[in-house]
């Protein structure tokens, strides 16, 4: 999830139940790695562990290359994409681009493992459209060359994200090989991620876009996994506080110009559920300072309370009404 994974995201979810995140996509191209932006994706300091590395790329020589420059500046498992199905990714013959060349996966899962001494686990998709898909051999292959853990996302290239992921290919992988198999896609409520691991048998589960806005969804499924109950919605004050810590240390990693622009998509995913979001979010997508933008935020928080102590979502209008 580029552009939203950074580290300061990652940690908070991790603060908040998840056990394991991955960083940004980090180019395989040597002539970017000094770049800003790929410095700042592959930049750990203070994380908590394990630090995961993604890479990216079509060169098994340069992603090895890469491989082993991530270990050397912390990396402690490298993860090799080849689900993202974005264009500008795939036109490169990046990501899920790859997934029709079953020998150009192998020399590189084969490269890449055998380059660095750390764990190495493969991100994928279950083929490029729904007439090809080969994830059963990708996930052999993937085995047969040491890689550690598959990710198996229930959707083809070609689907990108939409429609419905499915969950009958992740559970055919998870019965082929010995190797952990990490379900993913579509997971955004307890129940889902019960139903999930119950379908495909896969040893965990991967949240992504559902954690956009609502980090303590980690801390909620896990309570359900453990318990079978629900935790109640999180108080107004507590999110309020994680907002705050969330964004100060987002500007305190992107700086004050581009923090402010960054910090931006993911107020919005906050507030998009509740009683004046897309207001609030209009208005403050034109605030121009980190100062103006961290107030804003906090006097929207502030007037949630109006609807009860603990988030409204989607019922605060009918709740104020009534």
């Amino acid at each position: 999830m580029a552009g939203v994974t950074d580290r300061p995201f990652r940690q908070l979810c991790k603060e908040l139940g998840a056990g394991y995140a991955v960083s940004e996509m980090a180019a395989s191209n040597p002539r970017l790695w000094a770049s800003e932006k790929s410095s700042r994706r592959i930049d750990h300091a203070g994380e908590m562990e394990p630090k995961a590395v993604q890479i990216a790329g079509a060169d098994p020589q340069e992603l090895a290359d890469c491989a082993k420059f991530n270990v050397d500046k912390g990396a402690q498992i490298i993860d090799i994409n080849m689900g993202c199905p974005v264009k500008k990714v795939c036109n490169k013959w990046c990501g899920s681009a790859l997934l029709p060349h079953e020998d150009l996966v192998e020399r590189i899962v084969n490269a890449v493992v055998q380059a660095v001494d750390v764990p190495v686990t493969l991100k994928f998709r279950t083929g490029w459209d729904r007439q090809n898909k080969n994830a059963l051999r990708i996930a052999r292959i993937a085995e047969r060359a040491g890689i550690q853990m598959l990710t198996l996302h229930g959707r083809t290239r070609a689907d990108g994200y939409t429609g419905d992921a499915e969950y009958d290919t992740i559970a055919a992988v998870k019965a082929s090989v010995a190797i952990p198999v990490v379900a993913n896609g579509d997971i955004t409520t307890p129940e889902k991620a019960r139903h999930v691991l119950d379908k495909t048998g896969a040893d965990a589960i991967m949240i992504g876009r559902a954690a956009q806005g609502r980090p303590w969804i980690f801390r909620e499924i896990d309570h359900f996994l453990r318990t079978g109950q629900h935790l109640p919605a999180p108080m107004v004050a507590e999110v309020r506080h994680l907002m705050d810590e969330h964004l100060r240390a987002h500007y305190a990693f992107y700086g004050e110009s581009l923090g402010v622009r960054t910090a931006r998509k993911h107020i919005g995913w906050y507030v998009r559920d509740l009683e004046g979001g897309e207001e609030f979010r209009q208005r403050m997508n034109r605030l121009e300072s980190t100062g103006e933008q961290l107030l804003a935020v906090n006097q929207f928080f502030e007037s949630q309370l109006k609807y009860g102590e603990r988030l409204q979502y989607r019922l605060a209008e009918e709740k104020l009404a009534a």
